[in-house]
């Protein structure tokens, strides 16, 4: 068997064994929280690509840190890298026009991932957007979770950097995870007239040690995989025997999840959520106080984080079953969005996100406590409750089903976009 037949029988099997069996072993997966981290860590990366970079996201800002990180990519191309940049239309709407000349002047392949999003905003077709944030480089390393290319590095103003966290993957998972973005590339360059094709052969077998985590990939969009990631939280809370612990910036779960969590701590298992505590989206932040009160009733523990933006999407589940990625607990992610998380089945990992998730809590955070909750003035009531009728009513439009089913279920499968 040639050299290029058996690195696409190799990637295939990983891909199969990813798709079945969900966990892929040997895996080296570290955490990275908020730009700080996060933004040097791709940038290194970037720097030593040899072969081909691939880069989504769904915010690209036109400031100090997409500026440094265009940099990046254009030292890549130079040394003759194949660099592919996906860039969702809605998330960077403000962005020039000019970035995405230098980008492709720099010899980078850029491509908008569904241009058109006006007038016709509230049908589903125009709310379905690539929310995913992913860059893949080589067959070495990828990185995943909730961080778009924009400054997080520093405080603006008064106001701290979002907290949020993305991890840096090496092992066989980095396969399957370059798989997708491929695969969304090739698909959104169909579109395109087949501009900004992938280029290039088979990529040399990764030199990467990898590590001992069992780890795994999950995508939601619109075909195939519609519910992932709902399925796999899903399953990892129903199975909880002592802690649940969810940090999401939007958090606005159908019935099945209400039920699940309700369910865990009504069977002795501590579940604590951080959640938005700064009103940054006004109908999400006010819609998702309208179920505070049920949440309350059954025995879960709310903690708001004040100390800035709160962008994270992650959990961890009786220490060690541990998910990072882009997808909030929401109908726009559950049911519209391209998402990607990646789930970890690991003690350590499991312990380094739990600690900086409770010093979170107990530094930045405050909680909610019910008699409190019990006690907010009636206009408040209405407001989260009206948000909250809202949001469905703008599911309903965009012919999402969404309370009855939990996080929903499209009627119509449609192909892929």
């Amino acid at each position: 068997m040639s050299r290029g037949k058996r690195h696409r029988h190799s990637l295939h099997q990983t891909v199969l064994a990813a798709s079945f069996s969900g966990f892929v072993p040997g895996n080296q997966v570290i955490l990275l929280q908020n730009g700080e981290d996060y933004f040097p860590a791709i940038e290194a990366a970037f720097d030593r690509a040899q072969h081909e970079i691939y880069l989504e996201t769904y915010i690209y800002e036109n400031d100090a840190t997409g500026q440094r990180i265009a940099d990046a990519l254009k030292r890549a191309a130079l040394r003759g890298v194949n660099a592919y940049v996906l860039i969702d239309a809605f998330g960077s709407k403000d962005l020039p026009r000019s970035m995405l000349d230098r980008l492709r002047a720099d010899g980078v392949k850029a491509l908008i991932y569904r241009p058109t999003i006006f007038p016709w905003w509230l049908r589903r077709r125009s709310l379905r957007r690539m929310h995913r944030k992913i860059a893949v480089v080589d067959r070495e390393i990828a990185f995943v979770g909730g961080i778009n290319i924009i400054d997080d590095r520093e405080a603006t103003g008064d106001m701290p950097p979002r907290y949020d966290y993305a991890v840096a993957v090496e092992g066989p998972l980095v396969d399957v995870i370059r798989h997708s973005a491929r695969r969304l590339w090739s698909m959104v360059a169909w579109s395109y007239f087949r501009k900004g094709t992938i280029r290039g052969g088979a990529l040399p077998v990764s030199t990467s040690a990898g590590g001992h985590m069992s780890a795994a990939f999950l995508v939601r969009d619109n075909f195939r995989h519609r519910r992932d990631i709902e399925a796999a939280y899903l399953r990892a809370i129903g199975r909880a025997e002592s802690e649940i612990i969810l940090a999401h910036a939007y958090f606005l779960p159908g019935v099945d999840f209400r039920h699940a969590l309700v369910n865990a701590a009504g069977r002795g298992v501590r579940v604590v959520l951080l959640l938005q505590g700064k009103v940054e989206y006004f109908l999400q932040h006010y819609a998702s106080r309208a179920l505070y009160g049920n949440l309350l009733d059954g025995g879960i523990e709310i903690y708001e984080y004040r100390k800035s933006f709160l962008h994270a999407k992650v959990a961890v589940i009786d220490g060690h079953w541990a998910t990072v990625g882009s997808s909030n607990i929401d109908p726009f992610s559950l049911l519209l969005s391209r998402e990607a998380n990646v789930v970890v089945d690991d003690k350590e990992f499991g312990a380094t996100l739990t600690h900086s998730l409770k010093q979170a809590m107990e530094t930045d955070g405050r909680r909610i406590l019910k008699d409190n909750w019990n006690q907010q003035p009636a206009y408040f009531r209405f407001l989260s409750w009206l948000s909250y009728g809202l949001v469905r009513l703008i599911m309903g439009i965009t012919g999402s089903a969404y309370e009855n089913s939990g996080a929903g279920d499209e009627r119509t499968p449609e192909p892929e976009d």
